[in-house]
This record gives C-alpha cells, sequence and structure tokens, in this order.
C-alpha cells in the first residue's frame, strides 16, 4: 500500500488501472480505492520556513501589537489582558485600522466575527473589508464598530427559549483576550476575530461568554486568599487549560460507503475485527507514512495559528491518534481547541483521510477523550497548585488543593453533566475512560499528607526518591512520589487537575466553566471562614488554617479514592460514600435544574437561571435529536443495505441446497437453519424498533430524552446484534458495508 509523504495537494487514483474502484458493490470499490491510494504532494519546504519562525505568523499577537499600535493603546490593551481591566473602547477604532492593514497585508479581503454556539460547534459570519465610494471604486474599511460589534441572527442557533424565532437580533462581541488570527485557503485569507454572542436582551447565546464570566469569578475569589497569606499586587490569577486531543482517522473512501459514519458519527453496525486492540501494540507505535504526513501539516497550521501543539503519537486503538498542547489561558485554550478540531479535519481530507472525534466510533476498540488538565495562576505566584518537593510545608497549596477537593465533591452531579452528551454515553464507564462516578486521585504524596491533616496535622511528606533499573549505561531517574492513574474522573497529575471524563468531540467550554466557578465558591467559602477567624491577623492564620483543611477533608474526602474506578467494589464503596453514579446523560442533565446549580451560577454571576434553563433545554433536546438521527439511520441501513444482503445470501444457500438435494448429495443444512433463524429475528427486531419509534409522543423533553435513552436504544443495539452475528456468516462479497478490519487497519 502507498503511503504519504509530503504535503499540499493530494491525487487519488482508483486503481493500477484507473478503473477498478468504480467496479463492485461500495464496499469492494472504497477497498479497491482505499488500497491503491497514491498520493501526489508537493514537498513541504522546511528549509526556508522552519517551524519555529512559523509560530504566531497569523496571529496578530502582542508582538504584532507592539509593533503596529500607538504605545499608549498598546498598553491599555495588555492591561485589558494581562490584568483584566475594562476595555477602553476609544481605542478600538486605531486598533481596528492597525488589524486591517497588517490582515490585508496577508491577503485578507474579508473578515469574520468568529464566535461559538451552543451547538458546540464553531460559527462565523464573514463580511467584505470592500465598501464602495460613490466614484465607481471601492476603498478598504474596517472600523471600531465593525471590530467591536457584529450581528448574526440570534434565533437561528439553539437558545433554550431565551430568542424565538420571530426574535432575531443578537450581537457577537470582540473579545481582546483572545488574539485575531488570519485563516489561510487555497484561494485567498480572512481576518478572524474570536466574538462573544448575546442576545438582544443581553443572555449569553454561546459557549465563550460564560467561560469568560467563570474566570472573572475565579480571580476574584483567589485574590482574597492570596491576601491571606500577604500577596496583595493584585496580579490576576487565571485558569488555565491543555486539553489532549483523541481522535481516529480512516480512509474517505471508507468513511463515504457508510452512512452511519457520515450523518452520525460512529458506526450503529459492525462486528468485532479478528484482531483488534488486544495486542496493545499500536499505543505508542510507529507512526504510519500517510498519518505522520498529515500530522506534519496540520501542526505547521497550527503553529501558525499559535496554537501550542506539543505530543503526537499513535494512542490504544488501531487508527486512533492523539495531539496535545501546552498549558494557556482557560479562554483562549477553549478557543484554539475549536481551532484544532477544525484544523485535524480540513487537514485530513488532503490526505485522503476523514479526522473522526466522535466519542465512540467504533465498539469494542478504546473510545476518545478530551482530557482537560486544569489549573490556576497568576505572574507573580506562578502555579498555584504546583505542591514543591515539601507539599506538607507549602500551606497556600493545601489550601488551593483542598478547595479543589471540596468543590468536586459538592458538586460531583454538575462535572458529571458538563460532559454528558448521546455520544459520551458509550464511552464513559469502558475500559478507556473514567466511570461516571466522579472522584479524585491524589496519589499516594498527597493522599499521606491530607491523611495527616485529617488526624490533626502533616509534619511529612513521601520523597520523590530514584529509579534505577540494573543497567550500568542507563542513568537514574528521578521518581515521582506517587503513580497516576488512568481510571479516575478528576486526577491530580503533578501541578494541575486532569478532568478526563471530557469526550473528545465536546467542546471545554463546559467544563472549564464548571471547574472554574465550583472552584471559586469553595475559595470563597475557605476565604470567608478564614477571614472572620483570623480577624485581619497573620499570626493566627497557620492554626485556623489547620482547623478548615481538616474541615474540608472529614466532609469531603470521601471524594478521594486512589484505587481501579473500573471495579464493581469501586461502584459498591462508591454508594456507600454517597458518591452518584449517574450513567447517562438522561440522568445527568437534570442536576443542571436544581437549587444547588442554580445557586451556584447564579451567585457568582456566570449564568442566570433563565441562561442554565435554556442550556438544559439545548442539551436535552441535542440529546434527543442525536438518537433520532441513529434510530433513522439504523433503520434504514438495516432495511436496504443488510437485509437486503442477507436475503440475497440466504437465496444462494436455499439454491445450492435445492441443487445438492437434486443430485441426491447427504447436505447439512445447519449453516442455512441458522441464517434463516437470523433473518427472522433481523426482521422482527427492525419492526420493533419502528414501532417503538412511532409510539412515543412525549412534548416533555426530560421525558422523551428517557424514552429514547431507555427504550429506543436498547432495540437499536438489538438489531445490530444480529446483524453483526450475520456479518460474521454472509459471505464476503456480499457484505455491503466497509468492515472494522478493513477501516482500522488499511492506512
Amino acid at each position: 500500500m502507498n503511503t504519504a509523504t509530503s504535503s499540499a495537494s493530494t491525487s487519488f487514483s482508483a486503481g493500477s488501472n484507473g478503473s477498478s474502484a468504480s467496479n463492485g458493490s461500495p464496499r469492494t470499490s472504497a477497498i479497491a480505492a482505499a488500497t491503491s491510494f497514491k498520493p501526489s504532494y508537493p514537498p513541504m519546504n522546511f528549509k526556508d520556513e522552519p517551524t519555529a519562525q512559523l509560530f504566531n505568523a497569523n496571529v496578530f499577537s502582542k508582538a504584532t501589537m507592539k509593533k503596529r499600535l500607538p504605545k499608549e493603546v498598546y498598553k491599555k490593551l495588555v492591561q485589558t489582558i494581562e490584568a483584566g481591566e475594562k476595555l477602553d473602547c476609544s481605542t478600538a477604532d486605531v486598533v481596528a485600522s492597525a488589524i486591517k492593514d497588517w490582515a490585508i497585508e496577508k491577503g485578507a479581503t474579508h473578515y469574520a466575527h468568529v464566535f461559538y454556539p451552543l451547538t458546540g460547534s464553531t460559527a462565523e459570519k464573514h463580511d467584505s473589508f470592500l465598501s464602495p465610494d460613490g466614484d465607481g471604486s471601492a476603498i478598504a474599511e474596517f472600523s471600531g464598530a465593525q471590530l467591536i460589534q457584529g450581528e448574526p441572527d440570534g434565533s437561528s442557533f439553539p437558545t433554550g427559549g431565551i430568542r424565538v424565532t420571530f426574535e432575531a437580533r443578537g450581537y457577537t462581541i470582540w473579545d481582546v483576550t483572545s488574539p485575531a488570527y488570519i485563516l489561510e485557503n487555497t484561494n485567498g485569507t480572512t481576518l478572524c476575530i474570536p466574538t462573544a454572542f448575546v442576545s438582544w436582551t443581553g443572555e449569553a447565546l454561546d459557549k465563550k461568554t460564560p467561560v469568560l464570566r467563570s474566570m472573572q469569578a475565579l480571580n476574584a475569589q483567589a485574590q482574597r486568599i492570596l491576601k491571606l497569606f500577604g500577596h496583595n499586587d493584585g496580579s490576576l490569577v487565571s485558569s488555565t487549560a491543555g486539553p489532549e486531543q483523541e481522535y481516529f482517522l480512516i480512509d474517505k473512501n471508507f468513511y463515504y460507503a457508510r452512512p452511519d459514519l457520515l450523518n452520525a458519527g460512529r458506526t450503529l453496525f459492525g462486528a468485532k475485527p479478528p484482531k483488534g486492540q488486544e495486542f496493545d501494540d499500536h499505543y505508542f507505535g510507529a507512526i504510519p507514512d500517510r498519518v505522520l504526513s498529515f500530522m506534519f501539516e496540520a501542526e505547521r497550521e497550527l503553529f501558525k495559528l499559535g496554537i501550542p501543539v506539543k505530543t503526537r503519537h499513535n494512542e490504544v486503538a488501531p487508527g486512533q491518534f492523539e495531539i496535545a498542547p501546552l498549558f494557556e489561558s482557560a479562554n483562549i485554550a477553549t478557543d484554539h481547541q475549536q481551532l484544532l478540531m477544525t484544523t485535524l479535519r480540513r487537514t485530513a481530507e488532503k490526505y485522503g483521510m476523514v479526522c473522526l472525534t466522535h466519542e465512540k466510533p467504533f465498539a469494542g476498540v478504546n473510545g476518545s477523550g478530551k482530557h482537560v488538565n486544569w489549573s490556576m495562576g497568576s505572574s507573580s505566584q506562578g502555579n498555584l497548585l504546583d505542591p514543591g518537593d515539601t507539599p506538607h510545608e507549602n500551606a497556600q497549596f493545601l489550601l488551593f488543593c483542598a478547595a479543589v477537593i471540596r468543590a468536586v465533591h459538592k458538586f460531583q452531579g454538575l462535572l458529571r453533566s458538563v460532559v454528558a452528551s448521546a455520544s459520551n454515553d458509550h464511552r464513559l464507564g469502558a475500559n478507556e475512560a473514567p466511570p461516571a462516578i466522579i472522584s479524585v486521585f491524589l496519589g499516594d504524596q498527597l493522599t499521606d499528607v491530607f491523611e495527616q491533616i485529617k488526624s490533626g496535622g502533616a509534619n511529612s511528606s513521601i520523597p520523590k526518591g530514584t529509579l534505577t533499573v540494573g543497567v550500568d549505561v542507563l542513568p537514574p531517574l528521578p521518581k515521582d512520589a506517587g503513580d497516576r492513574n488512568r481510571t479516575s474522573p478528576f486526577a491530580f497529575t503533578g501541578n494541575r487537575f486532569e478532568f478526563r471524563a471530557v469526550g473528545s468531540n465536546q467542546s471545554i467550554a463546559g467544563p472549564l466553566v464548571a471547574m472554574n466557578t465550583i472552584v471559586a465558591d469553595s475559595l470563597d467559602f475557605c476565604a470567608t471562614k478564614l477571614e472572620e477567624a483570623t480577624g485581619g491577623d497573620p499570626a493566627k492564620l497557620h492554626g485556623e488554617l489547620q482547623k478548615l483543611l481538616t474541615e474540608i477533608m472529614n466532609e469531603h474526602g470521601a471524594v478521594i479514592f486512589n484505587g481501579d474506578g473500573y471495579s464493581d467494589e469501586w461502584h459498591a464503596e462508591a454508594e456507600k460514600r454517597g458518591l452518584l453514579n449517574l450513567k447517562t446523560t438522561a440522568d445527568a442533565l437534570p442536576i443542571l435544574q436544581t437549587e444547588e446549580v442554580k445557586e451556584l451560577f447564579t451567585k457568582y454571576s456566570v449564568l442566570s437561571e433563565r441562561e442554565l434553563e435554556s442550556r438544559l433545554e439545548t442539551y436535552l433536546e441535542q440529546y434527543v435529536m442525536s438518537i433520532k438521527v441513529e434510530y433513522n439511520l439504523t433503520l434504514k441501513m438495516a432495511k436496504t443495505m443488510i437485509f437486503p444482503a442477507v436475503i440475497r445470501y440466504q437465496g444462494e444457500l436455499v439454491s445450492n441446497c435445492a441443487s445438492l438435494k437434486m443430485l441426491d448429495y447427504d447436505f447439512d443444512t445447519k449453516t442455512l437453519d441458522k441464517v434463516t433463524l437470523l433473518v427472522k429475528s433481523l426482521q422482527d427486531s427492525i419492526a420493533e424498533l419502528e414501532e417503538a419509534g412511532a409510539e412515543n409522543g412525549s412534548e416533555d423533553l426530560l421525558a422523551e430524552a428517557n424514552y429514547y435513552c431507555h427504550t429506543i436504544l436498547p432495540l437499536m443495539n438489538k438489531v445490530r446484534g444480529f446483524a453483526d452475528e450475520l456479518e460474521g456468516i454472509v459471505a464476503d462479497d456480499l457484505w455491503p458495508l466497509p468492515t472494522y478490519q478493513e477501516m482500522l487497519f488499511i492506512k
């Protein structure tokens, strides 16, 4: 099989004679096209364009601002970006002119306000720089007003009832903290301006606005804690994020031959391949040339956009890969994550592949997550979740860490609800993902420290030590004081917490809003307790802090679990501890309407009750619609692709058996009998599914979600079970769908 070695333009060959892909069934045509892929890419110019020089090349970064803006304007913008000060709108015209000139120099003809509606996807509204001047010519214009505000339709996106169809006005608002960038296309470039998106009545219709509000709330409460420790410089405390993105790559010919992948993002049918991931030979294995070429180009495009991608490797499942960036401010990380997914998809197409970010595109093999590494810090204090070598002596760290523990325990249901989706339900609790039970992993060192605190005071920390492996030529390694735990949904991993339950296809905005706000609440609780207990006397801080940490551990220590999150024993133990086990989206989303969650978001002005209700309605509707699409696909594929194939095979068996009987041969009808039974079972299960789909007439979204979760999905799986069993019996040349074996292993 030929593989790609470089990038840019691609040509595809249907086969050695240019015609084989057009013969036979769609599946055999797809196999022929995939296995005869012949790339044609002009080599990338690494010599004249070193990768280091590409970083931020298409970003209106602070360095670019400094060169192009008047000194006072630049200073005002930096104060807004770095210190969170209010934006001085009087500078907008100057900034707009500078951005316009920079963009036009890079070939831009249009600008776009980019925003993030409740669909979880990215939206863009494009406008031209050119305006008629009245003399038959046109001039390039871009004012401060155009930079600050745009006006997309406020009712055509999901609003959860905030905007009805006839109430259409909505506004995009320039987010100065997330830099503008140039998006390249073969035929031109576009200036992209990250924006918030709100209704005419001021409610947030997007993912970005609540992130910014939650970061503001976190900073306000963290400042109170730092003040108690004598840090009064006011340096902005910002949450940071580094989301690891997992994804699958398959040849595009297989993708277009699978209606389920094309429309739902996952396979609704497909038997396990003879070889899956059981050998563990794909994880960190050598990256196939075609995939590596794709990665090279995707990374260069991401570098141009200022996205600090660092890590790439093969993941556990065949055909699965991962890319991970360095930490950034949570708001910028959210925007960059959306850009990253878009870039992966666009680049994959150039290499004759499709990038799948669905959480479980293939049953029976690992699904994909988006582990969100989260921390907080400031320019003066650094990372506030860095324990140092002796965490028992680091009182400030212990308080921030304890606040996170309290937050996760108190709002475990909220954390589960913000990762809830129809697609992520297929992954949570499987072998590659944490269970639906939210718990905190601390590791041996921190668990020991907090156990000492619970008993009255911490006096020691388990040392890190050194690892030797008995080979003289290998150097000794510094050994971490504790192991890692991949079964934990919320794990401490050195100087941050890793929220591992986030789905690969999700925006990280919702999880970040939840984490920022619940930790703000805990910091508020801690600051209030300590302020009242000390009366502003620093000498009392240590003793009162010890009391507070002990109280937190006694009340919230039940959420800490360092063991195997997959085990049945943990599920039983979690129930004893009073931890929630919200297994499905239908179980988890109602948490958003609890009084505790409403009070949390309204108290810190992150989401109003109306905004929170809109999200519940939107996410329930998206859940129901997702399963409806899969329901329709299951019926259509079963009736028009799978059933005709198995009937043809049954007909062949009947014909062959009749011929043998006429010749007076002894013959065994076991295969025919089994196929006949399975065909009947398939027919009956299709009819049962179709009937169940017609029965649901509820107008209550939660009731409808429960019906699709507990009635429709099991019936879909029933149809699949018979179809997948038939896949292992029906003649290979008659089976209509590309198989797991082909999709996962042909690259």
